[in-house]
């Protein structure tokens, strides 16, 4: 593992925990790296440049955010699907090999796991939480008042989710993704922080990171409160619910270019106590990970940053910028 004093480059890096492994998406690549079940690490990488870079457009405040989120969304998937892939295949099998069956089989596989994913989310932190909110306010005078109406929402909303983590962290399996989330962390931290990605550097960093997934969602129920607060509330659930659901993306765009916002002035004492919920948060979705978890995920991110050095050395492309 190359040692690297000072980040190289001026931009964010971003990941995700998969199955055994982390995918890191730098500004032109995305990497995963997987352990294998024979010890060994397979690192996988692809080009991907964002919409929000292709279309000027796509990149100002607000639009960006949204398209972000489409994007780290679909690549989720797919690393995720790639790394059951690398657990299933027999011993020497290539991913090259399978057939053309078992690809369509897998890509409706992909296809429906993802419509169960969105519903059930939905239906968890959308749905029940307003039905109950809405029950409460039938039988509780005060809950009428639209504060109050929206607090108890979005206490719901957050419960749910604690409980939810909560209940998904007994899973050996999950926990052995959160070890692999803490990792990711720790590995970002190493390069952001400097002193080298090597495993003795990540391994004294936090495992805590204010751009972390888990933070954004605690934003995102956090600033819902506040706009559906302001907005007036429709007498009738089903039309307050088709509301609120128009208004994720606004919501979701406005939560992205906080978190943005905060990581930069993480280290101001007030964005300090506005971020420490969401940290708070990351003690469920992230767990202490082993060196051998650290070694696959600075694997990742060893290979992005490799790939935009050579990138960044072809005369024919242009200089690299900080990616949101």
């Amino acid at each position: 593992m190359k040692k690297q004093s000072k980040p190289t480059f001026d931009f964010a890096v971003g990941g995700q925990a998969v199955i055994e492994g982390v995918m890191m998406r730098s500004n032109e690549f995305v990497t995963v790296a997987v352990r294998k079940e024979d010890g060994t690490i397979k690192v996988k990488d692809d080009p991907f440049r964002s919409l929000s870079k292709k279309i000027k457009v796509l990149g100002l405040p607000l639009i960006r955010g949204i398209i972000n989120l489409g994007e780290m969304m679909m690549i989720g998937m797919k690393t995720l699907n790639y790394s059951a892939n690398q657990m299933i295949e027999e011993p020497g099998q290539e991913e090259a090999d399978k057939t053309r069956k078992q690809k369509i089989g897998e890509g409706i596989l992909f296809a429906f796991s993802f419509v169960i994913a969105i519903s059930l989310s939905l239906f968890l932190f959308k749905f029940l939480p307003l039905w109950i909110t809405e029950w409460v306010s039938g039988i509780y005078e005060p809950f009428r008042n639209s504060v109050l109406y929206n607090v108890l929402d979005g206490v719901l909303k957050t419960s749910f989710f604690l409980l939810y983590i909560f209940l998904l962290s007994f899973m050996p399996s999950i926990k052995r993704v959160f070890e692999y989330h803490g990792a990711e962390h720790k590995s970002i931290f190493a390069y952001e922080n400097g002193g080298g990605l090597t495993v003795k550097n990540a391994r004294k960093q936090s495992r805590f990171h204010p751009r972390c997934g888990t933070s954004f969602i605690f934003i995102v129920f956090m600033i819902s409160i506040l706009v559906y607060t302001v907005l007036p509330r429709n007498p009738d659930f089903t039309i307050n619910f088709l509301n609120r659901m128009m208004l994720l993306p606004v919501i979701a765009a406005i939560s992205y270019e906080f978190l943005k916002w905060s990581a930069k002035k993480q280290n101001n004492p007030l964005m300090k106590m506005l971020i420490a919920p969401g940290l708070a948060f990351q003690r469920l979705t992230t767990k202490e990970p082993s060196d051998e978890q650290l070694e696959v995920a600075l694997h990742a991110l060893q290979k992005a940053l490799d790939l935009e050095e050579e990138k960044s050395l072809s005369p024919s492309d242009e200089k690299l910028v900080f990616v949101p």
